[in-house]
């Protein structure tokens, strides 16, 4: 198998798309979204992505069938507005392999006449944060797109996130500006211990409001809630001297 080899499902006609990743990161952000966007709005499968970065191993399903480790791209047709998404179950292995991803990446949003693209993800604050304030910090490639963020409540903060924006999240920003695509990254705050459902819709609140369409949060707030308990132990633990050990959340998420 070549380095990164990209299977053809669908070829949909689509208007003015726009390219949305959502691999794995601090709390699941960016996944959880793109996910809720293929299940909500009955995404179509068009291309599967599959490549030597990713781990060495299959996937099961309920019926025991194995099926190779990959990512996915899905059409959303989200009230008339076209999107394809990205999401998978790993990101690269290597410095080296995340670019050789995110370019090929990129060529499937060329191919399709993606002219803008937003890169989803999680912040990490390091605490529990209070259901009112979940942000959203915000990045670009071309100062011009900030004003139209900024208006739907996406915060620009000097010098953050501190190191940068590492991974496809970054590099589709850095090597899509090359191209003359236009990206955005889009990062949810959240405390970088758990899933976090609720910063994946303050995330998709943002994109409901500068793409133009309307989802159902039902099935968010429904995992929102399952996590509660969980919260509920890790609050404990604050009490009893701090923050839990990575050994003692190994289980969540």
């Amino acid at each position: 198998m070549d380095q990164v080899d990209i299977e053809v499902v669908a070829d949909p006609e689509l208007s003015d798309p726009t390219f949305i990743e959502g691999l794995p990161g601090v709390g699941h952000v960016g996944k959880l979204v793109a996910e809720h966007l293929v299940e909500e709005f009955d995404g179509t499968l068009i291309r599967r992505a599959y490549t030597t970065e990713f781990p060495p191993q299959v996937t099961v399903d309920d019926e025991g069938v194995t099926e190779l480790t990959h990512a996915e791209f899905h059409h959303v047709d989200a009230d008339g507005v076209d999107i394809i998404t990205l999401t998978g179950d790993h990101q690269a292995a290597s410095n080296e392999g995340h670019y050789t991803l995110t370019d090929a990446f990129l060529d499937v949003a060329e191919e399709f006449g993606c002219e803008r693209a937003y890169a989803l993800g999680g912040v990490p604050t390091g605490e529990l944060i209070e259901d009112d304030e979940y942000g959203v910090l915000g990045a670009v490639n071309d100062a011009d797109a900030k004003d139209e963020l900024a208006a739907a409540g996406v915060e620009f903060r000097a010098d953050e996130p501190a190191g940068g924006i590492v991974g496809v999240s970054g590099l589709v920003l850095g090597l899509g500006k090359r191209r003359g695509l236009e990206a955005a990254c889009l990062m949810g705050e959240t405390s970088g211990y758990l899933v976090d459902p609720k910063s994946a819709q303050a995330v998709l609140e943002v994109l409901q409001e500068t793409l133009g369409f309307e989802v159902d949060f039902a099935d968010l707030e429904e995992r929102a809630d399952e996590m509660e308990e969980v919260v509920g132990k890790i609050q404990e633990m604050q009490g009893g001297g701090g923050m839990p050990s990575d050994d003692e959340l190994r289980y969540i998420g």
